[in-house]
């Protein structure tokens, strides 16, 4: 097997190279402004090593990467009873689609599409006021990264506010049916500022990688979830990750995975390591391009998908 110092490298030169790069998310117009010629990618191994490549180091919007962290935080507050207000499959329908919400009488289909994360930043928004609960979730990234330099970035959290329509549109749907504890600008303002939660591919690799030691922080020891909440969560990734993508991805790339329109992904290799990686340019699911050509090639060098015998 090759060394994944060598497979790193060797993939940021070919996708720098690579003129098929996707298109950035112009819908928010802070990501717009995102240069699609960046790539960067690490691996945060469960013995403690970091390995990167490419632009690895510089900060960029996680948006919907955010969602695995929230869920976390949620179903620490409240346990199993967070399932009867999000579902568990696969939506079939893109992120912000509202259709199913209608049949469904305000259920979100699952935790990882912008309807069910608007309900995970409601659960997180009880008993705080918003500006706390903000807090609460950028304070547990930090203390995942061991980085308080990870930060939210206000102008992209501005950003999604002055063009949310439709994330509103969902907010207010399911306070109809009951299934919005707060009023929609509050529990978004929650959710807008999450999703602009800023860091490197190296400090989101360490954010994710308790995931990949069953709960468990390598740099601590200590428990962060249980180790059949993490395996929970790692399905949840799996089946959910990619929106509507979500089984292409499975079947590309095979690990659990997490993306978000700023071009990152979070994948999950159980009891091996985290990846992280970012290419601004989307494909037609509004996952990243480039990335999940990597992520596929990657999981086929090292033999890192969980469907290898």
């Amino acid at each position: 097997m090759p060394e994944i110092e060598d497979v790193l490298s060797d993939l940021a030169a070919e996708m720098a190279a690579r003129p098929d790069r996707g298109e950035v998310a112009t819908y928010i117009p802070q990501l717009g402004k995102v240069d699609p010629r960046k790539f960067g990618i690490a691996v945060a191994t469960v013995d403690g090593r970091i390995i990167t490549a490419g632009d690895a180091e510089e900060p960029f919007s996680i948006q919907s990467v955010s969602k695995v962290f929230t869920l976390t935080l949620a179903l620490g507050k409240v346990g199993d009873a967070l399932w009867k207000r999000v579902g568990r499959e696969p939506s079939g329908n893109s992120f912000n689609s509202i259709v199913q919400l209608e049949h469904e009488r305000g259920i979100p289909r699952n935790p990882f599409i912008n309807a069910g994360a608007i309900v995970v930043s409601d659960v997180l928004l009880a008993g705080h006021q918003p500006r706390e609960a903000i807090g609460e979730i950028l304070r547990f990234v930090q203390f995942l990264t061991d980085d308080d330099s990870v930060y939210i970035d206000q102008g992209v959290a501005a950003s999604e506010r002055e063009t949310g329509f439709r994330n509103f549109a969902l907010a207010n749907y399911m306070r109809s049916f009951g299934n919005l504890h707060h009023p929609a600008e509050l529990t978004l303002g929650v959710y807008f500022h999450h999703c602009a939660i800023a860091m490197s591919c190296r400090q989101l690799a360490l954010a994710g990688r308790f995931l990949a030691c069953g709960g468990r922080n390598p740099a601590t020891g200590h428990s962060v979830i249980s180790s059949e909440r993490a395996r929970r969560i790692n399905a949840l990734m799996l089946t959910c990750g990619h929106y509507d993508g979500s089984g292409d991805f499975a079947f590309h790339v095979g690990i659990p995975g997490k993306s978000g329109v700023g071009g990152g992904i979070l994948g999950i290799i159980p009891g091996v390591a985290s990846v992280a990686v970012w290419s601004p340019g989307l494909n037609a699911n509004g996952n990243s391009h480039l990335g999940s050509v990597a992520m596929e090639k990657l999981a086929r060098a090292m033999n890192w998908s969980i469907f290898s015998p």
